[in-house]
Parts: structure tokens; sequence; C-alpha cells
């Protein structure tokens, strides 16, 4: 039998949830499927045993606390571990999940009847996988790995150590929130409520990652107002909002985009552009682990759009633009503790730690921010937000491990 039989049951059971988030929606959770798996999450922790169960009304984050069972937990730190509920922006209606055993590290995986496959050519990380069971999707949806991974993994250690109580522990934070992946799950997160004195996301990737330097983020949306009449008689009269759209485009640099850069590079990504020539509007996300690179980057955004306003008699290019998330080492490397606690722990457990910069955030950029250093930890999941994503039954097991190692060191002070 399985050291944790009902991880992959439960995964399974959670990714079938739909829980999208909703860049568009002003509600807090942003789509009403993460307000009905938070609920049912807080069956399950209740059912499992946890105290303090509830849904903070500010953020709408799970808490839950496991207490301590040590006899004197005096000088025990709290230790807290927090995944997100939500999925990112790709279809995650009927998500149908494939589990191929003891997969032979080569051979072309077909996703359901989609058409589509995993293929060594194309992902290269398949081959770490040798004699792993991966759950993949069926080529029509996203996984959702990102993050009920996460949120499977801590379900299943907290549930492990209400089974064994003969391991010692001092008292657990739980925190399953909203909205990551539309960057607003964690802008009302409660530190105080939570109650952790140490913390770590589990929303990494592969195996061994740990992570404490995120990029600064930001995201602006520009609006271009044109004049819209017939071509026939369109000569100094028509401005066309779609050429103005081109134009701002042309005039940042077009090597610092996602696919012509790495590792701390930065960039501009043209999420969305759309329009008429009457108005159109662009959106594009700033992203740079360096600050002053980053604060560079936004001013030149500035720049462009103040340069093309001075064609006209008035402002037609209209800027809005603000601050997502910030790079969580400004904080974390102040005191390295933490981390170095969570590298212990994968030591401990011959897992080899990846420390790398994340080209993207995790709810960590902005808790750390709050006073709650928080890394990130690796939950499994390979080529997220699409529908190539998948996940080892394996890894998952071990990031389980990890979390359950960082509590015992946590407990042995």
């Amino acid at each position: 039998m399985a050291k944790y039989e009902n991880l992959v049951p439960r995964f399974l059971k959670y990714v079938r949830k739909e829980t999208r988030s909703d860049e568009e929606s002003t509600t807090v959770p942003s789509t009403q499927n993460q307000v009905e798996f938070a609920n049912e999450l807080v069956l399950e922790l209740n059912e499992i045993g946890l105290s303090n169960v509830r849904i903070a009304p500010k953020s709408s984050y799970v808490f839950a606390t496991l207490p301590s069972n040590l006899q004197n937990d005096e000088n025990v730190k709290k230790v807290g571990f927090i995944s997100h509920i939500d999925t990112a922006d790709f279809n995650a209606k009927n998500i149908s999940p494939q589990v191929i055993k003891n997969y032979d590290g080569q051979s072309e995986i077909k996703l359901g009847n989609s058409g589509y496959s995993l293929t060594i050519d194309e992902f290269p990380n398949l081959k770490n996988y040798k004699g792993d069971n991966l759950i993949t999707t069926d080529g029509n949806t996203l996984l959702g790995a990102d993050d009920k991974a996460g949120v499977t993994e801590i379900m299943t250690a907290v549930e492990y150590l209400v089974a064994h109580p003969e391991i010692k522990h001092g008292e657990i934070e739980v925190a399953f929130g909203p909205d990551e992946e539309i960057g607003t799950g964690a802008d009302r997160f409660e530190v105080d409520e939570f109650g952790a004195d140490v913390a770590y996301t589990i929303d990494g990737g592969p195996l061994g990652q740990l992570e404490y330097e995120t990029f600064n983020a930001a995201q602006a949306t520009i609006h271009f107002i044109g004049k819209d009449v017939h071509p026939s008689e369109a000569k100094g009269i028509m401005i066309n909002a779609l050429k103005l759209a081109v134009e701002f485009e042309n005039h940042l640099p077009s090597a610092e985009v996602p696919e012509k850069t790495e590792g701390r590079q930065g960039f501009f990504h043209l999420l969305s552009i759309n329009g008429t020539v009457d108005e159109a509007k662009m959106t594009y996300i700033i992203r740079d682990h360096d600050r002053n690179k980053f604060e560079e980057r936004k001013q030149l955004v500035r720049n462009i759009v103040a340069k093309m306003n001075e064609q006209f008699d008035e402002d037609r290019v209209i800027l809005d633009m603000k601050d997502q998330y910030y790079n969580m080492r400004e904080v974390i490397e102040k005191d390295m503790t933490v981390v170095e606690l969570a590298k212990k722990a994968m030591e401990d457990l011959d897992i080899k730690p990846l420390i790398a910069p994340v080209r993207g955030g995790t709810d960590g950029s902005k808790i750390s921010f709050m006073g709650l250093p928080t890394p990130n930890l690796f939950a499994g999941p390979e080529n997220m937000h699409a529908r190539f994503e998948y996940v080892s039954e394996q890894t998952m097991e071990q990031a389980t491990d990890v979390v359950l190692q960082i509590i015992k060191l946590v407990s042995e002070g």
C-alpha cells in the first residue's frame, strides 16, 4: 500500500473541479466555482480533524490549524503552507485526466483522442520520469496541477500527521487561496490571521525547485482613441487607432519579449490587442528581476505614450499602468533561515535543491512584503497552464515528504 494512499484519488478529484479565475470579475474570489471548491476544502479539513477551519472574510482564503502535539512548544515556530485553488486562463471545463503507469521515459504519450501528444523531442523533461506514474490531460484542457498539486500535497501531509500522532510537531497553519493566476489573490492576505512564523507556498514546478527570487511585475493597458471617417474622405481627418497600436508596439525593443529572453532577462509581453479604426486597446505585462531595470521599463512605456501624444492636439494614447508584485528576494535575503530550512529538508531526503530565479511570481511575492517571508517549493507540474501539462505521482509524494520534513526540522528547533 502506498504511503499516501489518498494522494492520487484526492488530486484527481480536485482537478476535475473547474476553478478557473476571471480577470474581468470584480468579486473576491473572482468566480463562483472557487467559492464552491473552497467550501468543499473546509468540509474536508474538518473531516480530517484540523481546528479553527474557516474562510477569512477579507481575503476568502481557507485557513486551518493543526495544533501542536508537543508537551512544550513554547520555543517552536509555527510553520505555514500555502497553495492556490484557481487555475489559469485556458480551458478548464470537463477536465478528464489520464494516468500513465510506469512511463518508460521515451514513448509518445497520446493525449486522449485530441490529436495532441507529449513527445520527448518537444518535451525532453519527460526523460526524467522513467518508471513514474504520470498524470496528463486528455488534450482538450489544462490539468490544473498548478496548483491543485500543491493543495493535494498540503492536505495529504496534514492528514498523514493526524493519522500518525506519534510524529511530534509544533502548530501548523494551512492556507488555500483564490485568484493567484490573475495576480490578485494575495492582495488581502491576512498575515496575522494566518498566524505562521515561517511559511512556504507549494506552487513550484519540477522536483527540487526552491525559489526565493521572483520578477518585479506590472501591467500596462493602453487605450488608443482614433477618429473614424469614410475612407473616401479620410485625408487629413482619419486617425486609425489600430495603426497607433502598431506604432506603439514598434517603439518597444523587439528582442525583449518572453520568446527571446531567459534567466534574469526581463521583457515586455503583449497579452492582447483588439479594436477598430475608432478605438483600440493593448494589454502588456512588464517583468524584470532587477528593481531599477523594472522602473526603467515602466518609464520607457510612459515616454512612448508621451511622445506619441505630441502628434495630436489632445491625448489619444491613454495609459493605465499598475504594479502587481515585487521580487521577494528583497525581503528574504535579509534572513535566509527560511530558505536554508527548506534546503536542508530536501537534502535530508536526497533531493537536490534547484535554486534559480522564478520567471514569474507566486503569492509569496506579495506575502513576503507583508512581513512573512515566503519562499516557493516544488509541487511537481510541468508545462503548466495548457493542454500539455502533466505531473508525476512520485514527485507529488516527494513534495509531501518535504512538507513533513520541514515540519520535523521546525519541531526539533
